[in-house]
């Protein structure tokens, strides 16, 4: 089977192979959830919360068989699955979830939710209350006027929706990066409601590090001339500093192995004939990378990006005075799958939520060319780990 890369980081969609033809397998539905009155952690109220969200498989009469799965960074509520029988890819964890897979949806009723601030707020199938929605106080989007968002902001809203499907508790949660941040805040906030955690290349915490890191991701942003302190409008975004961001995050999401290669594919040389001629050229690796990073930029908002990276950057689980009180309460047991190669979550940033957790903890380590990428694209090298874990019976 060919394979390419398409791109999706904490961040960037990717997809390793190319879709498989067309199923009888039934097509998923974007649902949409609206609340009103929304308190955030910081204590502001949003007049009004619309996000949308999808599941698969089917919910048991006790509600007892709910699994949900928090995206990542740049990801959305679009886990499994096609819209579409003709989509080129289905959802970026499609290869364990489904019927028979890791995640069986025989079995398990798996639902995941857009979150606040989702940066593909212009993808049709994205449903999310952000900076780029319309704040109704002034008929126009709401800009920097939206107020900070936290992880556990997103984990509220993903109770709500619970909530109104009538599911007090949950078999799992479990998800990716951004995700993982969520999957650990849900069993330090709700420690009765969740019944096992599994975190996939993610964090206990936003070290110091890790939030200088983020900080690179909205400088180019900031420095764009049209992004005028958040007041852009739809035709005239900041598309250069929005692009130049994703180019910085799809770097740090891989590893220089996977650039080398792909370097010998395109057959990039240091002395390029178009660089060593004018400064404005680009070498053919710079300009492979630029060109992913604006195809993603097409569909995404630079002022949610802000957001999201802010939101990363004031993590800690539990939202507490440090993370070992955040994480005392929490009674699930939890999985943690670190990737080797990882340049941007870096593996030793689940090593103290794992060594807190240890009578109730496993750590496996994810192995590959792809980094944190390997969390997305790769997760199915740990299937039957999952499986097991999921299956293993809980106090």
């Amino acid at each position: 089977m060919r394979k390419y890369i398409f791109f999706c980081l904490i961040l960037c969609n990717a997809v390793l192979t190319k879709a498989e033809p067309a199923t009888n397998e039934p097509l998923v539905e974007k649902q949409v959830f609206t609340a009103q009155q929304f308190e955030l952690f910081n204590g502001t109220v949003l007049p009004e919360v619309t996000v949308g969200w999808e599941s698969y498989g089917t919910l048991n009469k006790d509600k007892s068989n709910a699994i949900l799965i928090t995206h990542y960074f740049t990801g959305t509520s679009h886990a499994a699955g096609k819209y579409s029988h003709n989509d080129a890819a289905p959802g970026y964890w499609d290869a364990i979830i489904g019927p028979g897979k890791a995640i069986d949806t025989t079995k398990y009723f798996v639902i995941s939710v857009d979150s606040l601030a989702n940066i593909n707020v212009y993808d049709e199938h994205v449903i999310t209350t952000g900076p780029a929605s319309i704040n109704p106080a002034t008929n126009k989007p709401w800009g920097l006027d939206f107020p900070v968002v936290t992880i556990r902001d997103f984990v509220n809203v993903q109770k709500a929706v619970l909530q109104r499907l009538g599911i007090a508790s949950l078999h799992a949660v479990i998800g990716p990066s951004m995700g993982a941040m969520q999957a650990l805040d849900w069993a330090a906030a709700y420690p009765d409601k969740v019944k096992r955690v599994i975190s996939v290349i993610g964090a206990g915490e936003s070290d110091a590090w890790t939030t200088a890191l983020l900080e690179q991701w909205t400088l180019p942003i900031k420095l764009d001339a049209n992004w005028q302190n958040g007041n852009y409008s739809r035709d005239n975004m900041p598309i250069d500093g929005l692009t130049a961001s994703l180019m910085l995050i799809t770097q740090q999401a891989l590893t220089p192995e996977f650039f080398n290669q792909q370097g010998e594919t395109l057959g990039y040389t240091p002395l390029e004939a178009a660089p060593l001629t004018r400064i404005t050229s680009s070498h053919s690796i710079v300009k492979w990378l630029k060109q992913r990073a604006t195809a993603r930029a097409e569909n995404m908002d630079a002022n949610s990006l802000l957001y999201l990276a802010r939101a990363c950057q004031l993590f800690v689980a539990g939202h507490g005075t440090s993370l070992n009180k955040g994480l005392a309460d929490v009674a699930a047991p939890s999985l943690f799958l670190p990737s080797a190669s990882d340049l941007l979550l870096m593996p030793y940033l689940v090593d103290t939520p794992h060594q807190m957790l240890s009578e109730s903890s496993k750590l496996l380590t994810l192995q590959g060319q792809f980094g944190h990428l390997e969390g997305v694209v790769n997760v199915q090298q740990h299937a039957t780990a999952i499986t097991t874990f999921l299956n293993n019976p809980v106090r």
